[in-house]
């Protein structure tokens, strides 16, 4: 086994690759010697990212690429290469380059000294973002710990070292809305905090639109909390008291012989509790369509191609690696349309006898 596993979800991140790569290989080897693996895993890039991961592969020997069958999403990439990896000791990085690389060490030395099995990254600064992005990011680690019963900690994304009896447990967790800082934070062990200064991107574009942003948001919320169903449940309970109080309006208007208002307050009664309706539906239809996701028990990721001298573990009962026998391997063979008949794909026929004939 591998002392050390660095593994970074990829998606679109042609330019910042080679210094990643760089970056990634002077850090592991100066805490683990030549006794690690970089496992890059690519979650269905559109530019040229996965021909640059194999280049690397075949350059570097400890270095294994993963090519995912399209892009699963950047937690479930994440999946698939912690399924995949090999190290006694994981750190998980994202490939932008704005959580240093070179903290590694010091992470190290924290987790030796603490005997901790996760050190965990919280952002003292974030440079290179913009003031929306940071407020709404305040809000939602706050948001989060209020709502969830689980202790998730403030300002901490995916940046953090691992242990390997850690990660086995956090990958015994089939889930399929996976948020894996939440999961982790469930696993209890002693995790430690590790304060750095966030640096801006290397290179591109942020992965992670407003739109993303928000159904992470939901997932996070969903998955670690039932507070939107007690939200719910307090909305009914308010509106119910709102509706006596109405009920009492209307009873003292029809005894004191005053003109009740018709029309604009009867629909505003519609449209509240048709709002407050439908925003209940809503939530319970989101709970009721993470159980079918789950009752329908498919793997999480599926690997296409692995490219890379470095060997990888089988993978678990979350993930399937597809085999390698595909229409390339296939070329030439059998009786294709446009193409001389090579008769791979005949039966097998009986010797002609001389007394048949």
């Amino acid at each position: 086994m591998t002392m050390l596993s660095i593994v970074v979800p990829c998606f679109n991140e042609e330019a910042c690759l080679d210094a990643l790569h760089q970056r990634l290989t002077a850090a592991a080897r100066t805490t683990a010697g030549d006794d690690y693996e970089l496992v890059l895993v690519n979650a269905g890039s559109r530019d040229g990212s996965w021909a640059m991961m194999q280049r690397l592969a075949a350059s570097d020997p400890r270095l294994v690429a993963v090519n995912l069958s399209r892009n699963h999403g950047h937690q479930l990439a994440l999946t698939a290469g912690l399924d995949l990896c090999g190290g006694d000791i994981v750190l998980i990085i994202d490939a932008d380059l704005q959580d240093p690389p070179e903290l590694l060490a010091d992470m190290l030395a924290t987790m030796r000294r603490e005997g901790a099995d996760v050190v965990f990254g919280v952002r003292r600064s974030r440079a290179g973002e913009t003031p929306f992005k940071r407020a709404t990011a305040h809000g939602f680690y706050r948001l989060l710990a209020r709502a969830t019963e689980v202790d998730i900690p403030l300002d901490a994304g995916d940046f953090r070292l691992i242990s390997r009896r850690a990660l086995d447990v956090l990958l015994a967790m089939p889930e399929q809305a996976r948020f894996i800082r939440g999961m982790v934070a469930w696993l209890g062990f002693k995790q430690v905090p590790f304060l750095y200064n966030r640096d801006e991107r290397f290179a591109g574009e942020t992965k992670y639109p407003f739109s993303k942003m928000v159904r992470f948001a939901f997932d996070a919320l969903t998955g670690f909390s039932s507070a939107p169903l007690k939200l719910a449940s307090h909305a009914g309970l308010w509106l119910s008291v709102g509706s006596v109080l109405i009920i009492l309006y209307i009873l003292a208007g029809w005894l004191s012989g005053r003109a009740i208002p018709g029309w604009t307050s009867l629909m505003l009664v519609v449209v509240v509790l048709g709002a407050v309706q439908m925003f209940v539906l809503a939530l319970l239809g989101e709970y009721i369509g993470r159980l079918y996701n789950e009752a329908k028990q498919r793997p999480l990721y599926i690997v296409s191609e692995i490219a890379g001298q470095a060997s990888l573990r089988p993978p678990s009962r979350l993930g399937v690696v597809a085999s390698a026998v595909g229409p390339a391997a296939v070329e030439g063979k059998g009786h294709q349309r446009g193409k001389q008949d090579v008769g791979h794909d005949r039966p097998p026929q009986r010797p002609v006898d001389p007394l048949d004939q």
